[in-house]
């Protein structure tokens, strides 16, 4: 994976996100043995936090851009109640926002969330959001070409990455795995 200096997730939880770091661990104590087998296998990484983009991050870093994956958080309106979600999709790929979201979310119109907004909900740094350690009541939506093979995603802050099994994704609590919800 790249040229980054990966490392067991559990031996440096200094380097992950305090919520994410925490999830993390609950996962790697939960009775389900396949969970906590999948969130053992997690690895981190320390990256220069101004590399953090995507597409800089792989290139500086000799990364395939197929193992990246990025978390967005989106949300629409209905009756004047907003319906928000927490969205996972490969760099390769785009979020269909205009279609699959919105129709999942059952709203009219359908948009990423500001940066502040982003920050303060999730509780982590913009450039580092991910799903592991999001509040367990968000709708959590991963494209389906997510639960296959490793993912690189965010870890809470931007001074690293964390690498994990897409299968741990698809475990978390309240995951959707969704065909289409995003396209090349």
């Amino acid at each position: 994976m790249g040229n980054l200096n990966w490392v067991n997730a559990f031996d440096n939880l200094n380097l992950l996100g305090t919520g994410t770091a925490k999830a993390l661990a609950d996962l790697a104590a939960s009775d389900d043995t396949e969970l906590s087998t999948l969130a053992h296998e997690a690895l981190v990484a320390p990256i220069d936090p101004e590399l953090s983009d995507t597409e800089i991050l792989t290139e500086y870093y000799g990364l395939d851009l197929a193992l990246s994956c990025n978390c967005v958080l989106v949300a629409g309106k209905r009756e004047g109640n907003e319906r928000s979600a927490a969205v996972v999709i490969r760099a390769t790929t785009r979020a269909d926002i205009n279609h699959s979201i919105r129709q999942l979310l059952d709203v009219r119109k359908c948009s990423f969330w500001p940066q502040s907004r982003a920050v303060e909900e999730s509780g982590m740094e913009y450039g580092g959001i991910t799903p592991i350690g999001l509040p367990h009541s968000w709708r959590l939506l991963l494209d389906e070409r997510v639960s296959e093979g490793w993912c690189i995603i965010g870890s809470g802050v931007r001074a690293s990455k964390l690498a994990v099994p897409g299968a741990l994704l698809t475990r978390l609590p309240g995951a959707e795995v969704i065909h289409g919800l995003a396209f090349e």
